[in-house]
């Protein structure tokens, strides 16, 4: 018995070790992500690098001796400093921020609706209950299909990402009149966007839809943030709304070249939206960790409420967000 507990603590004790020099690793690594986008990669999950460096600190608090118990807990001590003080913006954004208190003018959803989804029947309930103004979706081909057609019988005015002319699977959805309306679908530099330009009693604002591709291998969807931000400026961003599956959380630093590249203010602070439901029969998520959807707008728009919807049948949940103009 006392060689299995010491074979036990042993383990402990290597497996404490283990996670915090991963974690530590990570989080010196991902402050490179200022200038590299491969290191860059590794901060979209600073959230559970931070757990891993957590609970090997608290692991080696436990079963490590002297100086192996220091070294273990300084190193998870800094691992989490490391990983925190990229999200802390984020967080304290999310918690300061003040509402406007309305009311509101515009009720828009984001949406990845997922090609394999396997509830359509309950998000179109859902979308339609929720009656957005504007809708957003991405990934409407697929399983998602269903959702898609009796959406577009049921707006009056509809875009995907190669315009009017046939469908795709990033789509714009409004009540508003478009004036102008246009796709852009991109194969070969992979890029995604439908956009419109809506009519308003106050003025005609530009809505824009996108999807990225994920930040592995990186580059792609850096550039992807180029075009679209060079797309942007040829439209006024005074009253313009940017919404889509960003597949970049905000403590990266992609995200964070791409708000200031954007000029517009994110409405989606700190709120994950991925990912959701069951994959697999065995393997399902316990819960959103994972910030990736994301709204923009321009300075005249009031944020009145941001929330994240339930799970429909999506690896994404939906996002809600009501505008004021002034």
């Amino acid at each position: 018995m006392q060689l299995i507990l010491h074979l036990a603590r042993l383990f402990c004790r290597g497996t404490a070790l283990a996670l915090v020099m991963l974690a530590l690793a990570l989080g010196l690594a991902g402050l490179g992500g200022a200038f590299s986008d491969r290191l860059d990669v590794a901060n979209h999950f600073a959230p559970v690098w931070l757990v891993v460096g957590l609970a090997g600190a608290l692991v080696g608090a436990i079963v490590s001796r002297r100086s192996e118990r220091w070294a273990i807990v300084v190193m998870g001590v800094v691992a989490i400093l490391a990983h925190g003080g990229l999200m802390a913006p984020e967080l304290i954004a999310a918690q300061t921020r003040k509402l406007d208190p309305g009311p509101a003018t515009l009720k828009v959803m984001q949406f990845n609706a997922w090609a394999s989804n396997d509830d359509p029947t309950q998000a179109l309930e859902w979308v339609l209950a929720e009656d957005p103004d504007v809708l957003f979706v991405e990934e409407g081909g697929g399983s998602a299909w269903p959702l898609i057609g009796p959406l577009r019988r049921l707006y009056p005015f509809v875009v995907s990402c190669v315009g009017n002319t046939r469908p795709c699977d990033t789509w714009i959805f409004s009540k508003k009149k478009m004036v102008a309306r246009g796709g852009v679908y991109d194969r070969e530099r992979p890029l995604s966007v439908a956009w419109a330009t809506l009519a308003d009693p106050n003025g005609p604002f530009t809505v824009v839809a996108t999807h990225y591709v994920w930040p592995i291998p990186a580059g792609a969807q850096q550039a992807q943030s180029r075009r679209l931000a060079e797309m942007l400026n040829g439209f006024d961003k005074k009253a313009m709304i940017v919404a889509g599956d960003f597949n970049s959380t905000p403590w990266s630093w992609s995200l964070r070249r791409q708000d200031r590249l954007f000029g517009l203010e994110r409405r989606t602070l700190a709120l994950p939206s991925w990912p959701s439901g069951s994959f697999t029969r065995l393997l399902k998520a316990p819960f959103p960790f994972m910030p990736i959807d994301h709204l923009y707008a321009g300075k005249q728009w009031k944020t009145v409420s941001v929330k994240r919807g339930p799970h429909l049948g999506s690896d994404h949940r939906p996002v809600v967000i009501t505008l004021r103009r002034g």
